[in-house]
């Protein structure tokens, strides 16, 4: 939520007329707004679960697995972070020109918790068949976000 200055922000939530919106995006399509099935909306974030996975305590196979996510989904990364723990586990984040890729993971129980947030032109769901090959599972779920829906009034 946005506030003037001066005020507590709990007045108003941000919210922009579907035409200002559009009129934005007709005007600047720079923005990176994706226009899909007559709405426009800032990303698609996809929350993915790998489940009965290997390779989840591999810095090297997770940076692997952002590098070829991001060229296939046609995203420009920008730079990659990863911190393994002891005695196991792995979070990091890939940083990319349309957002971001996140992990954090569970090895001693298979499981591996990714967030894709992409925006313009990349596609986030061509990660997710990089990530059932990199960690060697068809045990994936899916839930899918438009974020910036809200702006124009829609819920996602």
């Amino acid at each position: 939520m946005r506030s003037k200055p001066g005020t507590t922000g709990a007045e108003r939530p941000l919210r922009a007329s579907a035409a200002a919106l559009e009129a934005m995006v007709q005007a600047d399509r720079t923005d990176h707004f994706i226009r899909r099935d007559n709405r426009v909306f800032a990303g698609t974030h996809l929350i993915i679960e790998v489940m009965e996975a290997t390779g989840l305590d591999s810095e090297p196979r997770i940076q692997a697995a952002f590098c070829k996510a991001a060229e296939l989904c046609g995203a420009s990364l920008m730079h990659i972070h990863t911190h393994k723990f002891s005695p196991q586990g792995v979070s990091g984040v890939a940083v990319l020109a349309e957002s971001h890729m996140t992990v954090h993971t569970w090895p001693e129980i298979g499981y591996g918790a990714f967030d894709v947030f992409m925006c313009g032109d990349a596609d986030p769901w061509k990660a997710v068949d990089v990530f059932k090959a990199a960690f060697e599972t068809e045990d994936i779920a899916v839930r899918e976000l438009l974020r910036g829906a809200e702006l124009s009034g829609e819920k996602a």
